[in-house]
């Protein structure tokens, strides 16, 4: 679905589109992200740096994502990796510094080529970094994503190479043989009377998984694994 917006030129809106690229970005989103590590750290000071940048450059923010938490989280797992899946051909996300989207160079760099490939703009305020849709980028992101690549396929192959290491050395790797048919290792370990007592007073399974706060099938399998199974080994010796 295709919006046109028609836009009405007059002295008073004209002062604010002092550029061709200023022109283009009143027609997409601007967002400001700004991050810290620490609940001790504030965000007054790089939201003040944007705001500051934006009042210069004759911008304004649409959305703000503030987060508190490390950079060495991945960014899928934080606010900016919901901000990357909801951006636009044409959105810009301005920030302090790079630093700010994460500590991992190589993490930087993927954040970057991703924003590329969604033809998204990333601005930075102390590092003066302006990643666009002009041929300088465009190499920066080649260059980013062969760099990630390659670090991609280093920890592959370390990993791979640390596995057939461990099975040289005789150690089995995964589950351990017989976990899953040791009740021991069950959620509801140590319940097994609890559940007897509710299902002679006739609690049903439902009300049961409520009670243990579980999931109906958990109720079931542990049921058809353990006691059902063990009230017909008794029935057998008898």
């Amino acid at each position: 679905m295709i919006f046109l917006i028609k836009i009405r030129f007059t002295p008073q809106n004209y002062k604010k589109i002092s550029t061709y690229q200023n022109f283009l970005l009143i027609l997409h989103m601007i967002y400001g992200y700004i991050r810290v590590s620490s609940e001790k750290q504030t965000v007054e000071n790089q939201r003040y740096e944007i705001e500051q940048f934006c009042a210069v450059n004759n911008l304004s923010i649409d959305g703000w994502i503030e987060e508190t938490i490390s950079g060495t989280r991945a960014y899928s797992k934080r606010r900016l990796g919901q901000l990357l899946k909801q951006v636009r051909p044409g959105d810009t996300i301005i920030c302090s510094e790079l630093s700010r989207l994460g500590r991992s160079l190589f993490m930087v760099m993927e954040i970057l080529s991703l924003c590329m490939k969604k033809e998204c703009r990333v601005w930075t305020i102390k590092d003066n970094y302006r990643l666009g849709d002009d041929i300088q980028s465009k190499v920066l992101a080649f260059a980013f994503a062969l760099s990630a690549e390659i670090e991609r396929n280093l920890i592959s192959q370390r990993t791979k190479e640390a596995l057939a290491r461990l099975r040289a050395e005789g150690k089995h790797l995964g589950r351990p043989k017989g976990a899953r048919s040791s009740q021991s290792t069950y959620k509801l370990r140590n319940k097994e009377q609890r559940i007897r007592r509710m299902l002679k007073k006739g609690y049903s399974m439902r009300k049961i998984s409520d009670q243990l706060h579980c999931s109906r099938s958990t109720i079931i399998r542990y049921y058809q694994r353990f006691i059902a199974q063990e009230s017909a080994d008794l029935t057998e010796k008898l």
